[in-house]
């Protein structure tokens, strides 16, 4: 029987050489994502050789060309490598791989500067923010909404109070002093990203210590980028437990209700409509719009308004039905096509491994870990005492430790819980401002 099979074997690969098309067919049937491997091959050498004769177009189209072609790969790898697959493999090889890309100057200057423009001249990140907070929140049963946004406070509140005894505690045992971990490990990994906390946090800093605000960016950005890891193996590591106690998890629906609730009314099963998902897309430039329009009157972040304008029309039920369909299954298109190339992309922008590599000890990063977990687990408990999913509220209260919106990305990607986005936008946005102004009156007490 083994002679034969073998025989059969040496019969293909024979087969396979006389006959290169059978070859290519048998490759064919291995694919990276949907795209079979020699046509991946393919389109990989094109944006190859476009990007290092510097022929790649510096626009969305080459830009769009490099991240997706990454994307699939680390996300493909991701899924199947052994230990990764269940701790956020996909978003943690996406998010850092390219990091370590541009640490070692792999990418050319073509490819570099076509994702620059896509990433921060386009906005493609708060594009995919838009659609996503947007078609979850018109999407979501309203009860649920209304009762979710009351009841995430607690697990955020509670959460940031342990993650600061925690860190505190783990700080001075390894012999940093308080006013070093607090305001130089902590207060950075719970401020709500770099755009959004670490760069007014060091303007706050400088003005108060009379320095330069430059000085405090590159001692900030190795704590936030090494717990906005954590985070992403933490989300990873509470999916797995989602898979093993289903009891814990409402998979991807924050509250316990009485009665079971579905999404309502934008629901899978209706058919998809790609004109009212057209429409779905301008719904969701229009409330970043509005975000933009009123946050220089109301002093709230954007995202924030945009968030509450998204809750608000859908709490008095004004908008047609057909469009909350629309752009719910936007949502589902964009988190199910771009969110490992946007991780690729924000790897490569967002995650400057040159900063963390001068000051990264194994005490340093032990504290910056300890003040995740202290969220993670804290956020389990307190959602669990609160009839929340205790999973859930642990995803939503590890956001405090992430990158803003691009830790949020990396972070629900990698429990595959997209859904928490408005909740995740909340705890990073709101609790990551109300962490700098805090700091910044301890800062002048403490001085």
């Amino acid at each position: 029987m083994e002679n034969a099979t073998n025989q059969g074997v040496i019969q293909k690969e024979q087969k396979w050489h006389k006959n290169p098309v059978e070859a290519i067919k048998m490759l064919g049937k291995i694919k990276l994502g949907v795209i079979p491997l020699p046509l991946y091959l393919v389109i990989a050498l094109v944006i190859y050789l476009a990007a290092v004769t510097q022929k790649l177009p510096n626009d969305m189209l080459g830009g769009f060309a490099v991240i997706m072609i990454l994307g699939i790969l680390f996300s493909e790898l991701g899924f199947k490598l052994p230990l990764l697959k269940h701790i956020g493999g996909p978003a943690i090889l996406s998010l850092m791989v390219p990091s370590l890309m541009v640490f070692w100057n792999m990418f050319s200057p073509s490819a570099m500067d076509a994702v620059h423009t896509l990433m921060k001249t386009s906005n493609f990140l708060y594009f995919y923010i838009a659609c996503l907070v947007t078609g979850s929140i018109l999407g979501m049963d309203r009860k649920m909404l209304i009762n979710g946004i009351v009841k995430i406070f607690a697990p955020i509140i509670i959460g940031s109070i342990a993650a600061v005894a925690v860190g505190m505690v783990v700080g001075m045992a390894f012999g940093y002093s308080a006013y070093h971990t607090f305001f130089y490990i902590i207060i950075p990994i719970i401020s709500g990203g770099i755009g959004e906390g670490i760069l007014p946090l060091s303007i706050s800093y400088g003005l108060v210590l009379g320095k330069d605000s430059a000085i405090f960016v590159s001692q900030f950005i190795p704590a936030a980028i090494i717990g906005n890891i954590v985070a992403i193996i933490g989300a990873g590591v509470l999916k797995r437990l989602a898979e093993k106690k289903p009891s814990t998890s409402g998979n991807g629906k924050l509250l316990k209700l009485d009665e079971e609730k579905k999404l309502s009314p934008a629901s899978l099963e209706q058919p998809i409509s790609f004109p009212l998902m057209g429409g779905g897309l301008l719904l969701a430039c229009t409330f970043f719009i509005v975000g933009k329009l009123l946050e220089p009157y109301l002093h709230i972040p954007g995202p924030i308004l945009m968030i509450l304008a998204a809750a608000i029309i859908k709490c008095v039920q004004v908008m047609p039905n057909q469009l909350e369909t629309g752009a719910f299954h936007l949502y589902k298109f964009i988190t199910a096509s771009l969110t490992w190339p946007l991780m690729v992309g924000l790897g490569i922008l967002y995650v400057p491994l040159d900063s963390v590599v001068g000051i990264l000890t194994i005490p340093y990063a032990i504290t910056c870990a300890s003040v995740v977990v202290a969220l993670i687990v804290t956020g389990y408990f307190t959602g669990k005492w609160i009839n929340m999913y205790p999973v859930e509220a642990a995803i939503v209260t590890s956001c405090r430790g992430g990158l803003g919106g691009t830790g949020d990305v990396a972070i629900l990607s990698a429990s595959n819980r997209m859904e928490l986005m408005p909740f995740a936008q909340i705890a990073t946005r709101i609790g990551g401002a109300a962490t700098v102004i805090l700091a910044t009156l301890l800062l002048k007490l403490w001085s």
